[in-house]
């Protein structure tokens, strides 16, 4: 059991309404929230279980009604300064929260069995949670407030969660009553000599904690005595670090514990029986705590880390548990995480020749860095034991590498599928080939040419019905050379848009048009993605080959679609889609770094003859599927740069709604803010859903997009923008895909 003295979480103002009551319910996953008046006062709780049984009781329930007419009013609480062992015995019967009050009725904690989850500062830590990295400055400032306050600089530019420093009273700490150190063994005379001549005094450490609060980062601080522990609390720290050399400091233990604040306990140079009356200490005083696996050897041979205790440290403290490195490197704590640890502690410094213990096992701030970022990777890469899903790069590999089930001669609808019709070739854009014993035997309702594929429709034993589509915007197809007229067959878009290969770009229209031949459509044209060689269109690119080259195939696709269009009604010029470039194999880069680029896009577009045509910018997800893996794209990703781009240089957009939304995602912003910011901007729309942060190409109604929350605004914002529905695969079985999107859409659009 812990007393959380972090009471908002679960502490609502009694003027509150059911309905906001129930918010807070649902926010602080504890089923209860705690009534309170405007000067804290315990005024009732509320529990699920108590809304339940009002709204059963209310002829005609209003959620708008006071959350106290609802409100347990006789509820369970406790004093301040209760005994645990008395609370403890109170849980049960459906309660699972107490609230502590002081003399006044005041709710100054809250009284919990079996946490695993600690708060500090801006953090939570635990489980859902990434790991808590802490930059251990300790005492590699050497004594100077400013070394001090670059430290933090550099721990915050590195992207560490807290910082963590620590304060010593010299004369409370050692025998000697000061400094002093004649009469000690030769190193504890060392260490209390380096320890009087670099450490901060109160006032000093002080001020670095208000450098902290102003850089806004986390900052913890490990007492090594009654006096500092006195000083830490009287300034108001967020949390308090435990050295393993006070594990069995009992007293030191139960006053940090006495400040309600969380506890991260260090166990190294600490025997089992130590650990375990170290957590009996922290139990009885309710402490919010962790145990952190530490090898107290400076630098730690690897042989003697031990990774594998935090599992016994886990079972003996029965809570969160990290680890603290004082290993050379930074591929420790890196492994630590993927085992568990829910911190992390690693020592900074600026120069590992400086003198003192610490510095020589210390990360340099770019080391930092690197461990911050490999931190993250390793726990974006343990994602979950759900069922397996294939990712956006499996699929698209999928179609390239797999294999299908295909016609061995011509197929007429009606015919029934024997084993001599099938065979496995590549590649996988049809049946799978384990799923031939379910396609014999199969009446079907379409013709197969010979060497096509069987789709997962063929299995239905019917054909998706295809509806006539009308909408207040244009709509189109997604199409190819090849495939066109096969989707004119069964349907009538407005509009028809090529998706060019490059293998296309080399074709002769003349094998798809005939002479004179004007379709009653317009057109629009999107540029490859893929050129042989594995180049990539990149304006933004500062390789002048590259650059050059991106010129030259950008004023292809703008020539062949001046070609092009005597085939076509067009009573406007037709629309271009063109991926300007951007991207980085590594790294997304600072909003201030891509200004330039968005330069160099704009100069080698002056290079472009564009007369005939609307050339557009496709906006961009956060990681783009490149030649079958992710990549990182930095341009046209963010609302702003994009439209201080379309209005520095009069551009326009083609908005892809499932890659902005990603985008979205990515960044923990509301989608709606890119909607709203690019809307004006948008000439044309790929209309498709999404998931997660590189999820694209997804079914419309099976991601995260809200379509009728963008439907009204891109009524609002754009429009005449013509759409297509770009879903991934969606021209298999005859534009199966894409039908079953227009369908869904009809909707909200």
């Amino acid at each position: 059991m812990i007393l959380d003295r972090h009471t908002a979480p679960f502490a609502v103002d009694v003027q509150a309404t059911v309905l906001e009551a129930l918010r807070r319910i649902s926010e602080n996953q504890a089923r209860v929230a705690f009534l309170v008046d405007e000067h804290g006062t315990m005024r009732g709780t509320l529990s699920d279980g108590d809304v339940r049984r009002w709204l059963v009781a209310q002829p005609s329930p209003d959620l708008g009604a006071l959350a106290l007419d609802a409100a347990n009013t006789d509820f369970v609480s406790v004093a301040e300064g209760t005994p645990v062992a008395e609370i403890a015995e109170l849980f049960g019967r459906g309660i699972d929260r107490i609230p502590v009050v002081d003399d006044r009725g005041r709710l100054v904690a809250v009284a919990t069995p079996g946490v695993r989850t600690l708060t500090i500062g801006s953090r939570t830590v635990g489980e859902g949670s990434p790991s808590l990295i802490i930059g251990e400055i300790g005492n590699n400032h050497q004594g100077d407030v400013d070394l001090a306050k670059r430290l933090v600089d550099e721990c915050v530019s590195a992207g560490v969660d807290t910082v963590k420093f620590q304060l010593r009273d010299m004369a409370a700490l050692y025998r000697s009553g000061s400094s002093a150190s004649a009469g000690e063994d030769l190193g504890a005379q060392y260490t209390m000599n380096l320890l009087a001549k670099y450490s901060l005094s109160v006032e000093d450490m002080y001020r670095v904690f208000d450098h902290c609060a102003a850089r806004e980062v986390n900052v913890i601080c490990t007492p090594w005595d009654l006096p500092s522990a006195d000083a830490l609390n009287s300034y108001g720290m967020p949390g308090y670090k435990i050295a393993s050399a006070d594990l069995t400091h009992h007293d030191l233990l139960t006053r940090v514990a006495g400040f309600g604040a969380p506890m991260i306990v260090s166990t190294g140079m600490s025997t089992e029986q130590e650990i375990t009356g170290a957590v009996d200490v922290l139990r009885s005083q309710g402490a919010p705590f962790a145990l952190l696996q530490t090898q107290s050897t400076y630098p730690a041979p690897y042989k003697d880390v031990n990774l594998r205790y935090m599992d016994r440290l886990a079972e003996l403290g029965d809570c969160l548990v990290g680890y603290s490195g004082h290993e050379r490197g930074w591929h420790v704590p890196v492994a630590a995480v993927a085992r568990g640890a829910s911190i992390i502690e690693k020592h900074v410094t600026l120069d590992k020749t400086l003198e003192g213990n610490d510095h020589k096992v210390s990360l340099l701030p770019e080391e930092l860095s690197a461990m911050v970022r490999q931190i993250r990777e390793v726990e974006e890469a343990l994602g979950s034991d759900r069922p397996r899903e294939l990712s956006t790069g499996e699929l698209m590999n999928r179609v390239n590498l797999a294999k299908s089930l295909v016609a061995t001669r011509d197929l007429r609808s009606g015919e029934t599928v024997t084993a001599a019709d099938v065979e496995v070739k590549s590649p996988g854009r049809g049946l799978q080939p384990h799923q031939r014993d379910a396609l014999l035997g199969v009446t079907l309702h379409r013709d197969v040419p010979s060497g096509d594929f069987f789709y997962a429709g063929d299995l239905a034993g019917r054909p998706q019905a295809r509806s006539d589509y009308s909408f207040p915007r244009p709509w189109g197809l997604p199409v190819r050379f090849h495939d066109f007229r096969a989707l004119l067959e069964v349907s009538e878009p407005d509009f028809l848009e090529f998706h060019q290969s490059a293998k296309d770009m080399e074709l002769d229209l003349g094998q798809f048009f005939d002479s004179g031949e004007k379709l009653d459509q317009f057109f629009t044209v999107h540029a490859p993605d893929l050129y042989p060689g594995d180049f990539l269109i990149d304006l933004a690119s500062p390789d002048e080959e590259i650059w050059e080259r991106s010129i030259r195939e950008v004023q292809r696709v703008v020539d062949l679609t001046r070609d092009l269009r005597k085939h076509f009604t067009c009573d406007e010029d037709p629309i271009v889609i063109i991926t300007m470039g951007g991207f980085l194999p590594d790294r997304h880069l600072r909003p201030e770094e891509r200004y330039p680029l968005y330069e160099r896009v704009q100069q080698g577009l002056e290079r472009v003859d564009e007369e005939g045509v609307r050339l557009t910018a496709q906006t961009l997800p956060p990681f783009p599927w490149l030649m079958g893996g992710q990549q990182f794209h930095n341009l046209f990703v963010e609302p702003e740069d994009t439209v201080w781009f379309c209005e520095t240089y009069d551009r326009r957009l083609t908005l892809d709604v499932s890659h902005s939304k990603l985008a979205a995602n990515f960044y923990q912003r509301p989608f709606s803010e890119y909607l709203e910011a690019m809307g004006p901007h948008t000439e044309h729309l790929h209309i498709v859903d999404s998931v997660g942060v590189d999820g694209e190409g997804v079914q419309v109604g099976e991601g995260e997009v809200d379509f009728k929350d963008l439907a009204e605004r891109m009524d609002r914002l754009a429009p005449t923008a013509p759409f297509i529905p770009e879903i991934w695969m969606g021209h298999v079985n005859n534009g199966e895909g894409f039908f079953t999107a227009l369908d869904r859409l009809r909707e909200w659009f």
